[in-house]
């Protein structure tokens, strides 16, 4: 019998250590079959090629030399290593570079989620929220997420601290590091210290709730200075907080726009399922962790770009409250068969990966990626480049194809570096809001050409504007110029 015992307990060992790989494996190939479906975001254009500058140059730029509009005005990028390891794939294998970088760092994501929550949790708890918090991502999901196992594992590792009553280690800080590195969202990582040190402090022993407050007050200022740890160093806060104030404009950019209710989503769903449950079972919080549920709620429900942050960290947050009301099982006698259980585990290890890549390669032997045409306005910016025409007044998602093109741009995705005005008179021109604003700004800009998306307001505001005159149209774009350009230009479809 007590063989037997033993022989369970490294079978539940060996079990419990694979659980997140397999998940994190099934997500992998779950959006590498998904691929087509993360290239809908125009600004993936201009990362790839910020990216590919940085490499080419050896520099990080400082000023904007992508349009014509705001030709050297400053501007930093908040998320170079990402554009870096994205241009680098994608001038490797194209298409397909950033979409396996994406799945890649989704599984990333989806193993340290599920390793962090079976600490506290059952196995398959925390496969259902791992489950769980990629439907709710899979809308937002986007091939410029390097980040998001990095937010994962900081948050993780932060409430694991919290739960054992104690102060993070300073070893963690280089994930603030590269999280900086990666993308602006680490002001967030910054911003959810505090809140996780009052849950630590709160529970700790009153003779030393000072002292660890203290520790966790150094541990955020040494948080602070390695998210400087960039090739822009203290801008690189600056540089990131600049989105937030961009003000009504944030309303009118998709993935900054708040949560719409008017049709059922799984966001709404989720929201409702963590009230019910909450009554249900008379779920009890301490102030510290219902404060963090709150402000990832209100996040998510102000920008949809913040449901991914709902979707994975609010369980991180409650692991612990659920692990009490739900206690594992587990068995007393620990360390049986320790050796045998680790090799079965890393060789069980070594072939999920093996089978992952194999996988990728039969996949991508049959298999091309291409980004949706919604944004790739081809034929339009070929005749466009036929006619040399040197101004162009683009749709605000046609902005990074132009960049990839190497034509010069009125707008595009890097909001932050037009401002709040001038990318709100654009949109309020153009989407029929103030039309009197439209032969204003093709003025004041000296515009040749206007490249605006088909079933938009703009093109008709146009075809009725005095000295304009369209010359082509598809299902993508249409093109208009001045009257006093060449005629000969190719008839309108």
């Amino acid at each position: 019998m007590s063989l037997s015992f033993a022989n369970s307990i490294a079978v539940q060992s060996r079990t419990r250590a694979l659980v997140p790989l397999c998940v994190g494996a099934g997500a992998y190939l779950f959006f590498l079959f998904l691929g087509d479906s993360l290239l809908q975001d125009s600004d993936s254009f201009w990362q790839i090629k910020i990216g590919q500058w940085i490499l080419d140059h050896g520099a990080m730029p400082t000023t904007d030399f992508y349009s014509f509009t705001r030709m050297g005005a400053p501007w930093i990028s908040t998320s170079w290593l990402s554009q870096v390891a994205f241009a680098f794939s994608h001038a490797q294998w194209g298409w397909a570079g950033p979409v396996i970088l994406t799945a890649v760092a989704l599984a990333l994501a989806v193993a340290i989620f599920v390793h962090l929550l079976d600490a506290q949790i059952e196995a398959p708890r925390a496969v259902l929220f791992a489950t769980l918090a990629l439907l709710l991502s899979i809308h937002h999901v986007l091939a410029r997420i390097l980040a998001l196992p990095v937010m994962v594992a900081w948050v993780g590792l932060l409430m694991a601290a919290a739960d054992r009553k104690s102060a993070p280690s300073w070893t963690w800080l280089p994930l603030m590091a590269l999280w900086a590195n990666l993308h602006g969202g680490f002001v967030l990582g910054l911003a959810l210290v505090g809140p996780i040190s009052l849950e630590a402090v709160e529970h700790a022993e009153k003779g030393r709730r000072l002292s660890l407050f203290m520790r966790w007050v150094l541990f955020g200022i040494g948080a602070l200075i390695a998210s400087c740890c960039t090739p822009y160093g203290w801008r690189t806060l600056q540089g990131a907080s600049n989105v937030l104030r961009l003000g009504e404009l944030l309303s009118l950019i998709c993935e900054w726009m708040p949560a719409n209710f008017a049709t059922f989503t799984p966001f709404e769903g989720a929201l409702l399922a963590l009230i019910a449950f909450g009554y249900y079972r008379g779920l009890v919080l301490s102030a510290p962790r219902i404060f963090l549920i709150l402000f990832l709620t209100w996040s998510a429900l102000t920008h949809v770009r913040s449901i991914e942050a709902f979707a994975f960290l609010v369980p991180l947050v409650l692991a612990r409250p659920l692990g009490e009301m739900f206690p594992r099982r587990t068995p007393d006698a620990t360390g049986a068969d320790r050796w045998p259980a680790r090799t079965v585990t890393a060789l069980a290890a070594l072939m999920i990966v093996a089978a992952g890549w194999t996988s990728t390669s039969l996949y991508m032997g049959h298999h091309r990626f291409t980004f949706t045409m919604r944004q790739t306005p081809v034929a339009a910016v070929d005749l466009l480049e036929r006619r040399k025409v040197q101004r162009i007044f683009n749709a605000y998602q046609f902005g990074g194809y132009l960049i990839s093109r190497d034509i010069p741009v009125f707008v595009d995705g890097r909001a932050e570096l037009y401002g709040e005005k001038f990318v709100m008179d654009f949109f309020e021109a153009t989407e029929g809001r103030k039309p009197e604003l439209l032969p204003r700004l093709l003025d004041e800009y000296k515009i040749d050409a206007t490249l605006l998306v088909a079933d938009a307001p703009g093109p008709q505001i146009l075809d009725q504007l005095k000295g304009w005159k369209r010359i082509y149209a598809d299902d993508v774009a249409v093109i208009h110029v001045r009257d006093t350009a060449d005629g000969a230009a190719a008839p309108s479809k």
